[in-house]
């Protein structure tokens, strides 16, 4: 059975920093992409960030470049989201997706909030 588990999310001042964590399970881990993506209201889902499976590859949107930092620890089945200099814009519900295949996404978490307010 797979499983996808978010956590780490909460309220933060704007400036503030986040890690999110992503568990996942029922999967090889190791030999899939991990990524984030978000969804504000009333606003379309985005990529956030992605990783390959051994974390050689790396992209991330635009809007968080030079912010963010995707991870991932394969002896843990683990993958971060390291979140600095948060914006009230940053403010979404963030998914992580595992994907069998680049920019693929198989499987879904069920999401945890990040708000940015002061």
């Amino acid at each position: 059975q797979v499983q996808v588990v978010e956590s780490g999310g909460g309220l933060v001042q704007p400036g503030g920093s986040l890690r999110l964590s992503c568990a996942a399970s029922g999967f090889t881990f190791s030999s899939t992409a991990m990524s984030w993506h978000r969804q504000a209201a009333g606003k379309e889902r985005e990529l956030v960030a992605i990783i390959s499976s051994a974390g050689r590859i790396i992209s991330y949107g635009d809007s968080v470049k030079g912010r963010f930092t995707i991870s991932r620890d394969n002896a843990k089945n683990t993958v971060y989201l390291q979140m600095n200099s948060l914006k009230c814009e940053d403010t979404a519900v963030y998914y992580c997706a595992a994907g069998r295949l680049w920019m693929k996404f198989d499987y879904w978490g069920q999401g945890t909030q990040v708000s940015v307010s002061s």
